[in-house]
């Protein structure tokens, strides 16, 4: 028993490196070997946790999904419903991509287009992953709708979408144009979208 917990704290501080890196090379670049020198660990003793490099980049995607959730949806869940909860998942996701969290940026977005034009069980993955997250949304703005607090009409799909599309906006204004009114600018795209969201 102190053997396999000896192991699973290894594979998680495999993985929890493996992240980090991952936001630095994308999943492409992420290998076995490439872990093996930085961790000063054996290949053959990666190999035998990860057994694929498509296994280890699963692995990477699913160990981060687990650290947003704990960083951006469940401290949301806790927030009272509807506009109130979109307003704590939009601050939890820059949280999330504060450097505290993301030191290179998502590693969502990262992947994302990484993996945009191909095919495979990783992109599936996180397609389903980031389904997932706009539902996420969407669901807290049909909970915006049953409080009265916007209009019965919303179509929350598509609110999600032009929320993702602010956080995204947000993404590139920071990482790329280092523009230092992104919250700025990305809190008030915000307002005006839950603004014309709401009931008057």
């Amino acid at each position: 028993m102190r053997a396999m917990r000896k192991g699973e704290a290894t594979r998680q501080a495999i993985l929890e490196h493996a992240v980090g890196l991952a936001r630095q090379v994308g999943l492409q670049g992420l290998t076995i070997g490439r872990l093996a020198d930085d961790l000063s660990l054996s290949k053959s003793g990666l190999f035998a946790h990860f057994r694929s490099k498509e296994s280890l980049q699963l692995q990477v995607l699913e160990a981060a999904a687990e650290r947003f959730i704990d960083v951006v949806v469940r401290p949301a869940l806790k927030i009272g419903r509807g506009e109130p909860r979109l307003r704590a998942l939009f601050d939890g996701w820059l949280a999330w991509k504060d450097p505290q969290h993301s030191p290179r940026g998502c590693v969502f977005v990262q992947t994302a287009a990484e993996l945009d034009d191909q095919e495979g069980v990783v992109r599936d993955r996180l397609v389903q992953m980031q389904r997932d997250w706009l539902d996420v949304i969407a669901t807290s703005a049909r909970g915006a709708v049953r409080e009265g607090q916007f209009r019965s009409d919303v179509d929350v799909d598509q609110f999600a979408h032009d929320f993702q599309s602010v956080l995204l906006g947000y993404h590139h204004a920071t990482q790329l144009l280092r523009d230092p009114r992104a919250e700025h600018r990305a809190r008030a795209a915000l307002d005006a979208l839950i603004s014309a969201a709401r009931r008057h």
